[in-house]
C-alpha cells in the first residue's frame, strides 16, 4: 500500500513520523471540515462516548481491536453454555449503523502521539494513522496476573470472547475427556476439578455456573462419570468473598456458594501453576497442590498499556494497576483535548465497572460538545454509584444499593431486569431471555460446542513471531503468475459448470447428447 499523507482540520500535516518498518501505513481521516473525534475502545466507554456525540457537529471515528461490543458483565455465561456470542456481543458497525457522524475502524492501539495529535493502531501488520482534534481513551483492562504472566497458558482470563470461547471448551472437553478416560479404568479426579481464582463478582458467577453445569445440566449426559461429583474450587489470597460488597454480603455468598458444592478456600495465594494443577500458600505457611487440569484465572486486572504511553508524555502518575491519574474533569494535564475514561483512570478510588465507563464517556462527550459551542466547562465529574449485582446460581443473587442489601430470589430478579436493560438491542434482549428461560427453568443450555480450535488456538497464535500477521503474509512476486494462471483455470471450471447446467447436458451419456 503506498503512503499518503492528510491534514488535520486546520490544514497542519499529521502523522509525518508514524511510518515504520513495521508494514504498510495507511493515513485516514474525516475529511477536516468539522471537529474530529477519536474514541479508542468499543467497551461501555467507547460505545456510549460515541452515542452521546450522535447529534454534535463533529466526526466521530471509533478505534477497536475487535469488531464487537462486549457485554463482559454475561462472559461468564457464554464460557457456560448458556448464552451465545452474538448476544452479548453484537457488532459494533451494526450498532452504529444508523449513526451517521460516526465509523468504525478495526485496529489495536499501540500508540498516541499527544504532539501531533494522531492515534496510530495496527492490525495483521498494517499500520492505520488516524488524527484527531479531540480524543476519549477507553481501552479498558485486562486480566493481571501479578507479576506470573506464565500462568495464562493453562489458566486462561475471563476479559474477551476468545477467552470465553477457549475457556468454553476446556470446560465441556474435561467431563468428554473423563467419560474416556473412565471407560478405561483411569483416574479422571484432575479432569473432574475445576479451579477459579479470584472471588470476586466474575469468580463468584464462574464457579456458581460451573456447579450448576455440572450438578443440573449434565447430570444425565455421561455413563462413565457422575458428573454431580465434579469438584469446584473457588480460590483467593483475600479474606472473604465479594470484597466490594461488604463483609455481611460477602458471609451470605460464600454460604450460597458451599451450598451450591463449591469449595471456597480463603486466605489461599496461588504461588505456582502449570499444566496439572497449581500450588496455593495458606496463611499458616503450609503450601498445599490441587491437581486441576481446568482452571480459570479471575483475581485482578490491570490497565491497558496506552496509559505508560500516555504518562511518558505527560507526567501523569500511574498507580499499581497501571491506572493513570486525570483531572477532575477526565482530562490527562496539560492536554484538555485529551480524555481518558473507565478502567484507566485513578480518581477518587473509583471502582472498574461499567457505569464509570458509561458516565465518564458521557461526560466527556458533553465537555466536547460545549467547547465546541463556546459554553463554560462542566462541574468536576462526579460518579454516581447505581449499586452492585453479583449472581451466585439460578434464581439467587446479591445486591448492594446504596445502604440496601439484598439477597436470594429478589436480588436475582434485579440482576436479571438491569441486565436486559443493558443489553444492547432488542434482538438480543429477547434472545437472552429465553435462553435464561431454558436454562433457569429448565436445565438446557444449548451453547456447548467446542472445537480443538477454540482451546489451542492462543497457543499457537502465541508461537508465531508475529502472531496471526505471519499466516497473512503477502506472497513472493515470483508466484503472481502462478496465482494469475490458477485464476484463469477457476474461471473456466465455474464456466463450464455454468454451461452443462444451462444446456441440460447433466446426466446425459456423452454419445446421447453428441446424437441429440
Amino acid at each position: 500500500m503506498t503512503e499518503t499523507s492528510t491534514s488535520t482540520s486546520d490544514g497542519a500535516p499529521v502523522g509525518a513520523s508514524a511510518a515504520t518498518s513495521a508494514g504498510p501505513v495507511e493515513q485516514t481521516s474525516g475529511g477536516g471540515r468539522r471537529h474530529q473525534v477519536v474514541v479508542i475502545g468499543s467497551g461501555f466507554g467507547g460505545l456510549f462516548g460515541t452515542k452521546a456525540l450522535k447529534r454534535s457537529d463533529v466526526d466521530v471515528t471509533v478505534v477497536a481491536k475487535t469488531t464487537h461490543h462486549l457485554f463482559q458483565p454475561l462472559l461468564y455465561q457464554m464460557t457456560t453454555g448458556i448464552l451465545s456470542e452474538g448476544e452479548i456481543a453484537p457488532p459494533t458497525r451494526e450498532v452504529l449503523a444508523k449513526q451517521k457522524n460516526a465509523k468504525v475502524l478495526l485496529g489495536e492501539v499501540t500508540d498516541i502521539d499527544l504532539q501531533a495529535q494522531t492515534v496510530i493502531s495496527h492490525v495483521l501488520g498494517r499500520e492505520t494513522v488516524t488524527p484527531y482534534d479531540s480524543l476519549i481513551v477507553a481501552a479498558g483492562s485486562s486480566q493481571s496476573y501479578f507479576g506470573h504472566d506464565e500462568f495464562a497458558e493453562f489458566a486462561p482470563g475471563m476479559k474477551s470472547i476468545d477467552d470465553a470461547l477457549e475457556l468454553r471448551g476446556r470446560i465441556f472437553g474435561a467431563f468428554e475427556l473423563a467419560e474416556l478416560g473412565a471407560m478405561r479404568g483411569e483416574n479422571v479426579d484432575a479432569l473432574l476439578t475445576f479451579v477459579v481464582v479470584g472471588a470476586g463478582p466474575t469468580g463468584v458467577e464462574m464457579a456458581g455456573q460451573i456447579a450448576e453445569l455440572s450438578r443440573r445440566t449434565l447430570k444425565r449426559d455421561f455413563r462413565a462419570i457422575n458428573s454431580r461429583n465434579a469438584r469446584v474450587i473457588l480460590v483467593d489470597a483475600a479474606g472473604q468473598v465479594l470484597p466490594p460488597f461488604g463483609a455481611q454480603l460477602g458471609v451470605k455468598t460464600k454460604r450460597a456458594l458451599e451450598k451450591l458444592g463449591v469449595e471456597v478456600r480463603l486466605g489461599a495465594m496461588v504461588t505456582d501453576l502449570d499444566e496439572g494443577g497449581l500450588e496455593v500458600k495458606l496463611k499458616d505457611g503450609t503450601v498445599e497442590r490441587i491437581e486441576s487440569l481446568t482452571k480459570i484465572w479471575a483475581a485482578g486486572v490491570q490497565a491497558n498499556a496506552l496509559t505508560a504511553t500516555l504518562s511518558e508524555q505527560t507526567g501523569a502518575p500511574l498507580d499499581r494497576a497501571g491506572r493513570i491519574g486525570v483531572n477532575s474533569d477526565l482530562t490527562l494535564p496539560g492536554h484538555p483535548e485529551v480524555f481518558v475514561v473507565g478502567d484507566m483512570i485513578d480518581l477518587d478510588h473509583l471502582p472498574g465497572v461499567a457505569q464509570v465507563a458509561i458516565q465518564g464517556a458521557k461526560y466527556a462527550a458533553k465537555a466536547i460538545d460545549r467547547r465546541l459551542e463556546g459554553k463554560p466547562p462542566q462541574k468536576p465529574f462526579k460518579y454516581f454509584d447505581k449499586g452492585s449485582l453479583a449472581t451466585i446460581s439460578r434464581f439467587r443473587a446479591v445486591a448492594l444499593i446504596g445502604r440496601f442489601r439484598l439477597t436470594g430470589l429478589l436480588a436475582w430478579f434485579l440482576w436479571l431486569g438491569v441486565h436486559i436493560l443493558y443489553l444492547t438491542g432488542f434482538k438480543n434482549r429477547v434472545s437472552a431471555v429465553l435462553h435464561w428461560a431454558v436454562s433457569f427453568v429448565g436445565r438446557g443450555r444449548q451453547e456447548r460446542t467446542a472445537t480443538e480450535q477454540q482451546i489451542f488456538g492462543r497457543q499457537a497464535l502465541s508461537r508465531l513471531d508475529h502472531g496471526a500477521a505471519d499466516l497473512v503474509s503477502s506472497p513472493p512476486p515470483e508466484q503472481a503468475a502462478a496465482l494469475e494462471q490458477r485464476r484463469a483455470e477457476l474461471e473456466a471450471i465455474a464456466l463450464e459448470e455454468a454451461r452443462l447446467t444451462d444446456s441440460g447436458e447433466r446426466g446425459v451419456k456423452v454419445e446421447d447428447a453428441q446424437t441429440g
